[in-house]
């Protein structure tokens, strides 16, 4: 691109797998601006994930749209007394790309979809027509695209994310709080459940399938954790409540940093197509997911440790956040199933790439 560029404005995802999958196009755009002063800006709750990572100079929150006027007048002055030479929107929303026009950002570039979108935009970047108006490809494949239109080329679709000694501390703190530790819980990988998804109950295998499936290896003598964040009390409750053992509870106990590094020390993850999956593939730990209602194209990258269980039904995916007949797409999914899928990957977690990774069709 043309003319020196001081300060950069990233508007990141709004969701926690996205913010992950976010950090490929994030380093290159690092790698490829060394001097400038880069901000990422996303919602207050996601901003742990990229803390430590060195991605950007600095992490603003987003004001959310229920703060009111004043406090969008606020956000918009802040942005225009910086006087940001480059904006790069990654969400496709009209809200986003406006707030950086309020802001007086210079050289505002994003896709469009909208052409509302596309007026706000000072630089709309074309997407490729395989992608689809659904975008069916990676999200990191998605924000690399994005990040080469304004001069950050990059073919490592690598996510990355750092730890803490901080965050560890957190978690270090909420596991004494149950008779626990970090220290313990390092030595002995522990298998973590995260039974939730913000994204809507259709994601959800079922929690009695969780139990059991958790239920076999306290049987088998490993320590399980079940873990949830706020919002997914009723959800964690459940399986809990349909377990025979007693796994460690860290139901909304655990910031995103804490999240980061218990997942980290983790000797598997099993997890519906939900954030804390993304986290997992960021440390390379082994995973178990399953997919319903959405596609495993949007997040097809970073697949080496993950084992991907889904069905073949002609409903899926349908992208509804409750399903309007029976959640056969996942109900469908066995506890034997994901069983063996778990002890397929703890056998040989590692030397597998995302073009021959094992994607179990069920049913």
């Amino acid at each position: 691109m043309t003319g020196r560029v001081e300060k950069i404005l990233v508007r990141c995802p709004n969701w926690l797998g996205d913010v992950v999958m976010a950090t490929p196009g994030l380093r290159a755009l690092r790698r490829s601006y060394p001097e400038a002063w880069i901000v990422g800006q996303l919602p207050e709750g996601l901003i742990p994930l990229l803390e430590g990572s060195g991605h950007c100079d600095e992490y603003w929150p987003v004001v959310s749209r229920r703060a009111g006027f004043s406090s969008l007048r606020s956000e918009a002055l802040r942005l225009a007394s910086i006087r940001f030479d480059l904006g790069i929107v990654i969400p496709e929303s009209i809200s986003s790309a406006l707030r950086m026009r309020w802001g007086r950002v210079g050289r505002v570039t994003g896709f469009a979809r909208d052409p509302l979108r596309r007026l706000l935009l000072r630089e709309v970047v074309p997407a490729p027509a395989s992608w689809g108006r659904r975008r069916l490809v990676s999200r990191e494949r998605f924000v690399l695209t994005l990040m080469s239109a304004v001069g950050a080329e990059s073919d490592d679709s690598t996510l990355a994310l750092s730890v803490t000694q901080a965050e560890e501390n957190r978690l270090d703190a909420v596991l004494r709080a149950q008779g626990q530790s970090f220290a313990d819980l390092r030595c002995e990988p522990p298998i973590v459940l995260a039974p939730a998804a913000a994204y809507g109950d259709s994601k959800c295998w079922p929690a009695e399938s969780y139990a059991e499936l958790a239920d076999r290896f306290a049987l088998r003598g490993r320590r399980v954790v079940v873990v949830g964040g706020p919002g997914e009390h009723s959800r964690i409750a459940s399986v809990v409540a349909s377990m025979k053992s007693d796994p460690i509870v860290l139901d909304a106990t655990l910031d995103l940093g804490g999240l980061k590094a218990l997942i980290r020390i983790a000797g598997l993850l099993i997890s519906n197509d939900s954030g804390t999956r993304h986290v997992a593939a960021a440390f390379g730990v082994p995973s178990v997911v399953f997919f319903g209602p959405t596609s495993v194209d949007k997040s097809a990258d970073n697949l080496d440790a993950i084992e991907v269980l889904e069905t073949e039904h002609p409903c899926r995916p349908c992208y509804r956040r409750i399903c309007p007949i029976d959640h056969r797409c996942l109900r469908s999914i066995s506890v034997d199933a994901a069983d063996e899928a778990a002890f397929r990957i703890l056998d040989d977690p590692s030397g597998r790439s995302a073009t021959d990774v094992a994607r179990k069709a069920l049913g």
